[in-house]
């Protein structure tokens, strides 16, 4: 296997070995039958074994925008504790995956916080460095009332091809199913349900709400009691809403570090290695992967990466699935 460090120099790792090289600092989405597969390597397995890049000044500021489901799971808690450590503020903005990994690449902003991985071959992404940081679960919410407790993966395409458009044929109430969708087909959640549900990054969704951002759509479930979307378990849980088994398993902290849980993806720290503020960039992801970092995470009900290592290689499995449904070669 090969995986990428943060100052751009690779591990390869053959049963069990570590070897150190040199490479180019990109990889992409996890492909096929290749002898090599590609993983990230953290920043906290990385800097026991290789020095830390060296960087400019320290930096009294750092921008970061992007996933709001990333911002409201854990970077709000991450910052504040990193300033009080640092006295590096840390400046959150939204925006979504998207703008997260095309602006730190674009060196607009000096963070991204993404739920997706690079588009491969788009130019706007080739310039940036994904360091994953947390594992994170996609989930199906549906409004408290909602009387429906589990849901099928079959059931969850049914509702996405606009094929299941009453309650009462998924065992719930007579009444209409209102489904609410991200808009776009390139936004964090939208390609992870189109990659691991569908195997189809092109798939049309039949919806009759398209909302722009995470946001909206859990606050319309909320409100709205024939309302259905899918959202991270990482903010998910701490909205108003029901949270429904995927293949009656519950997508519980445990379940998501083990891989139990079909539809787990990480979530990334996005940024360009040449920034001006690397060095503090690299502290930053130091210090979320180390004990303090991870304990915030833990305590948001998040999966720190180095906790779920095993979960690589199942993301391996993952997209095997996914190429032999059709992924690639659409």
């Amino acid at each position: 296997m090969v995986g990428y460090c943060a100052n751009g120099v690779f591990l390869k790792v053959v049963v069990g070995s570590i070897s150190e090289g040199s490479a180019h600092t990109h990889s992409g989405d996890l492909v096929g039958e290749k002898l090599m597969k590609r993983f990230i390597v953290p920043a906290a397995l990385c800097a026991a074994l290789l020095s830390m890049s060296p960087g400019q000044s320290a930096a009294k500021e750092l921008v970061w925008a992007g996933c709001g489901i990333t911002k409201k799971a854990f970077m709000q808690n991450l910052a504040e504790a990193y300033e009080q450590k640092s006295e590096v503020k840390i400046n959150l903005q939204g925006g979504g995956a998207t703008r997260g990994i095309r602006e730190s690449a674009a060196k607009s902003v000096d963070m991204g916080g993404s739920c997706r991985f690079h588009i491969e071959g788009d130019p706007a992404e080739a310039n940036a460095y994904f360091e994953p940081v947390a594992w994170d679960a996609l989930v199906v919410i549906v409004h408290k009332d909602n009387p429906l407790e589990s849901i099928t993966l079959n059931e969850v395409r049914g509702l996405y091809t606009g094929q299941v458009k009453n309650w009462r044929e998924l065992g719930g109430n007579d009444a209409p199913v209102e489904l609410y969708v991200r808009n776009g087909k390139i936004s964090g959640v939208g390609r992870t349900i189109r990659k691991l549900v569908f195997a189809n990054y092109d798939k049309e969704f039949v919806a009759k709400h398209v909302v722009k951002s995470s946001g909206p759509l859990e606050k319309a479930v909320e409100e709205n009691p024939y309302a259905v979307g899918i959202t991270g378990i990482s903010s998910a849980r701490k909205r108003n809403v029901k949270v429904l088994k995927l293949e009656n398993i519950e997508p519980s902290y445990e379940n998501i570090r083990t891989g139990d849980y079909l539809l787990y993806r990480p979530l990334y720290i996005t940024y360009n290695q040449t920034s001006e503020n690397r060095a503090e960039i690299e502290r930053f992801i130091r210090f979320a992967h180390g004990r303090e970092g991870k304990k915030i995470l833990r305590n948001n009900n998040v999966v720190p990466y180095t906790d779920a290592l095993g979960l690589v290689m199942k993301q391996v499995e993952q997209d095997r699935r996914a190429r032999d449904m059709g992924l690639y070669s659409q």
